[in-house]
């Protein structure tokens, strides 16, 4: 090597240490970041996941979520779980825009108790942001665009920078969804929650919760200890990457209640029975959740999306009146206590054996059916109709 090729290379060594001091390692993390996210990840082929079908004429405006209904009986606390359907990772239907601003306001009024992440997550919440990127772009090409330093929304007419801005922000303004993710604990082994973005959680936060392995997050739940802990504990462990899991949960309120917490007002609506309390004002609340492992980080993710539907649909909908009936009446006391159902039960019960008797008549369910969980579950019969 002749001297002036030499001296070339000092001074590009020059420059570049120059440049690290004077920046410091967040100049050298934005440069080699930039370049990682430049080569394209394919997460459906990493995961083993196969990526869901494009909706070349979706409309955000008219989209119905599927009338999920996880109706069972007999009724015990079981983790309940199903495949996931790789088309309905991320679920985008008419409330979308609504709901991110409702997000927005949540995370920039309440802080740490929305969004949070502890130290040792920052791949697992990157990884989870891009893979979620990657889908809404091939499910909603239309709606979602990314050149690999930008997520283009057209549904919003926003832009998210991606080497700029926390990926748990870009999930919360840009995906309907929560997201609670969890890592093994260096010292105990157990899988414990180590970042969250939530803003549809009922009594609890992200603050309340981070930090916590699985058992602590779930000591409220009835029967957990003794019935899930430990499957649920080897499950995590087990978990492959191929194969998510679905489940759903479900509560009766008076409302829409996004997001409460202890002391909010609406609390006091769950400890009285109110004489004057109509039933176009109480909704089925279906918290529809999936379970997946991350292939990068390993970590394991939550994610759940609160879906509200008027109690009344369920007068046209086969078999679900009889079925929410016998739950209420003849469920588990624990475990009712736990959905906190007994302040709207004086109506929705007549209503129910109203609309029992009506399908009956109608030839929709046969007279003395005996209530089983529906092989359509978590729909109904002819639940395909109605879309």
């Amino acid at each position: 090597m002749d001297e002036p090729q030499l001296f070339l290379y000092g001074v590009c060594f020059v420059t570049v240490l120059l440049a690290v001091s004077q920046f410091g390692k967040s100049f050298l993390d934005k440069v080699l970041g930039t370049f990682r996210r430049r080569q394209s990840i394919d997460y459906f082929k990493l995961s083993g996941v196969p990526p869901p079908k494009p909706l070349l004429d979706f409309n955000v405006d008219k989209a119905q979520a599927r009338p999920y209904r996880p109706f069972r009986w007999s009724y015990h606390q079981t983790m309940s779980l199903k495949k996931m359907e790789p088309d309905y990772w991320l679920e985008l239907e008419s409330t979308y825009k609504e709901r991110i601003a409702q997000r927005k306001a949540l995370h920039a009024k309440h802080g740490k108790q929305i969004i949070d992440a502890l130290p040792g997550s920052e791949l697992a919440c990157r990884e989870l942001m891009e893979m979620a990127i990657q889908f809404l772009c091939v499910r909603y090409p239309k709606q979602f665009h990314f050149d690999g330093r930008t997520l283009y929304n057209r549904i919003l007419d926003t832009k998210s920078k991606v080497d700029e801005e926390d990926p748990l922000v870009v999930l919360n303004n840009n995906v309907p969804e929560d997201f609670l993710l969890t890592l093994p604990d260096s010292k105990t082994g157990l899988y414990t929650m180590v970042a969250g973005v939530c803003c549809s959680s009922i009594g609890w936060n992200v603050a309340t919760k981070i930090g916590k392995p699985l058992k602590e997050i779930h000591n409220v739940v009835p029967d957990y200890k003794e019935k899930m802990e430990f499957s649920m504990d080897r499950y995590f462990s087990k978990m492959p990457t191929d194969k998510p899991i679905q489940r759903g949960s479900w509560g009766l309120e008076i409302g829409q209640p996004l997001w409460l917490q202890d002391g909010d007002p609406h609390f006091a609506v769950r400890t009285t029975q109110d004489p004057n309390l109509k039933i176009e004002d109480i909704y089925l609340r279906v918290d529809w959740q999936t379970l997946r492992r991350l292939p990068r980080s390993r970590s394991i993710v939550f994610n759940f999306k609160a879906l509200f539907t008027p109690l009344s649909s369920f007068r046209n909908e086969p078999y679900i009146p009889h079925l929410v009936l016998k739950v209420l009446t003849e469920g588990k006391k624990n475990l009712m206590d736990y959905k906190g159902t007994w302040h709207i039960e004086h109506k929705v019960i007549p209503a129910l054996e109203e609309w029992c008797k009506e399908q009956e008549e109608k030839g929709w369910v046969p007279e003395k059916w005996e209530v089983r969980t529906l092989d359509e579950d978590p729909y109904y019969p002819g639940w395909k109709k109605t879309l």
